[in-house]
Parts: structure tokens; sequence; C-alpha cells
């Protein structure tokens, strides 16, 4: 799992903030000892989640947040609580409900100001969820797909930015993935399901930093198979991009030793 940067929490922090200062100054009242889920005017409940969100009870809080919605559906608060309740879910590192209440204002609000703050914590959810290489990739490609909606739909804003450094995080991510699918098969003997995993990583990833090894492994695969052309093409351009590189040697090696009239052109 990826671990929250500054930059994001910076980004969470502000966004919560904005949506709690646009709620007002209502609820000046005493707050609520007793949280049960008992009829209350709006202002009072939506301040109890806030009062709960603020000392740290996230769980609570998205809880009554979802108290506003369900209590005064038709109130100007129901909107801000839906958000809220997000965001109070995506504190409690409950991912599906934090998504599912996020999708939920996206889809009655699809216009809202607030709308890029919510595609942005779907992103998050899916993000905080990445598994390691070795595990179904599924939450990546989810977090990719929703970090990408991000960037298209909202190019000039803080959140599109910082979605843009997480997903080139995430393609890393993934040529990670299918180096180490190909690498399986090289040490099984499946040289061609092999080379088609490398040149994934080429065709799919090629800014990632598994490019290098991709090229490579190329290099390597197509020489068992007995097409040095392929071989020679592929360490050609780790030569041209990657001149310094340990995995240039190792190619250039390799041609030297096995295709060596190849490797003269």
């Amino acid at each position: 799992m990826f671990a929250r940067s500054p930059l994001k929490l910076a980004l969470l922090a502000t966004a919560s903030a904005a949506l709690v200062f646009t709620s007002g100054c209502a609820g000046r009242g005493n707050k609520p000892k007793d949280t049960a889920f008992v009829a209350r005017d709006v202002d009072t409940l939506y301040m109890a989640a806030k009062d709960r969100l603020d000392r740290g009870d996230t769980k609570v809080a998205a809880a009554l947040f979802d108290e506003v919605e369900r209590q005064h559906p038709y109130s100007p608060w129901a909107r801000r609580a839906q958000l809220m309740s997000a965001f109070s879910y995506y504190v409690a590192r409950d991912y599906t409900k934090s998504v599912q209440a996020a999708q939920r204002f996206l889809s009655i609000h699809p216009g809202n100001r607030d709308a890029p703050y919510a595609y942005y914590l779907i992103g998050l959810c899916y993000y905080e969820q990445i598994s390691d290489i070795a595990r179904d990739q599924k939450t990546t490609k989810q977090a990719l797909e929703a970090l990408t909606e991000v960037a298209r739909r909202y190019p000039n804003t803080r959140y599109a930015a910082d979605a843009r450094l997480k997903i080139d995080l995430v393609n890393d991510h993934l040529a990670g993935k299918e180096m180490e699918i190909g690498r399986h098969y090289e040490r099984s003997g499946r040289w061609l399901a092999a080379s088609l995993r490398f040149r994934n990583v080429i065709d799919q990833y090629q800014t990632t930093s598994h490019t290098p090894e991709a090229l490579y492994r190329l290099v390597e695969s197509n020489l068992v198979l007995g097409i040095p052309e392929e071989a020679q093409k592929s360490a050609a351009v780790l030569g041209a991009n990657y001149p310094g590189s340990e995995w240039y040697k190792k190619a250039f090696s390799l041609m030297q030793k096995h295709a060596p009239s190849t490797a003269a052109r």
C-alpha cells in the first residue's frame, strides 16, 4: 500500500476545511453528547457530525453525516454532508463506503463546484489500496482509471496536479507486475510468453523505471527464440536511450557472445 503523501494530506485538509466553512455558523447551541440516531434539527445534527470528525471519531462522524442526508434529504446541508461523509470514511480507511458516498454525491450533483474533490477522493481510495505486485492488480487499475479521470476532467486544478504524480507511480507499479510475470515465464522456459510481457512494458509503460530491464529481457528472450535480428533491435534501442546503464552492458555482452555478426551491424 502506498503511504499518504504530505501534499495529498494538505489537499484533503484544505478541501475538508472548505466544505466545513461553506456550512456557515449554524448550530451554536450545545452539542449533543448522545450519538444515537434520533431525529434532530439539521444544523445541530451536522455540527454534531463535524464535532466527532474534529475529535477523530471518524466512523461515528461518517454515520452522523449520513444521518443528515437521511433525515433532511432536501436541505442544503444534505449535499455538504454527503461529501463530508465520504471524507470521514476515507480518514477511517473504510474505502468502500468512502467511494460509495463520493459516487452518490456525483450522481446527484455532477456539476457541483466540489465535484473535482469527489473524483479525487475516489482516486485516493483506490490508490491507497494498491497491493504488492505479487497480488492481483485490479485495484491498481481502478486507481489508474479514477486518477486519469481527475486529470482529464479538471486538468488545471491542484487535484489534477497530484493525480498526475500518482498516475506515474501507478504506471510504474503496473509495469513492475508485467516484469514479474515475464521473469516468471522466463524461469519456466516460456520464452514467447515472457517476451510478450516485456513488450507490454515497452509499449504501454515506456516512461517507467522498468523500461531498461524490459529491453534487456527482450534481447535475452529473442536470442533464445532464435531471432537475433529482433534481439539486435532491442539492444539498439537500449543503447540509444540508456547507454550507461547496467542493462545495456549486459545486453551488449549477450549480443557479442551469441550473435556477434548481428551486433556488429
